[in-house]
């Protein structure tokens, strides 16, 4: 058998198995928690408020 060129399963197995514990130790090294900005009621749209988060954070699953 002769090797193909370029980049092989192995190699993208490899670099995904480095690629998504260095992604979860840079999301977990991120500094403090983000705040919920105060409403503006002259908007139409949705604001982010920390009622909003609260409904977001208990919807997931």
């Amino acid at each position: 058998m002769t090797k193909e060129e370029g980049a092989t399963r192995r190699d993208f197995l490899k670099l995904a198995g480095t690629a998504a514990p260095a992604a979860a130790v840079a999301v977990a090294t991120s500094a403090g928690t983000a705040e919920a900005a105060e409403p503006d009621l002259t908007s139409d749209r949705m604001q982010d408020t920390a009622h909003t988060r609260a409904y977001f954070a208990s919807a997931k699953f």
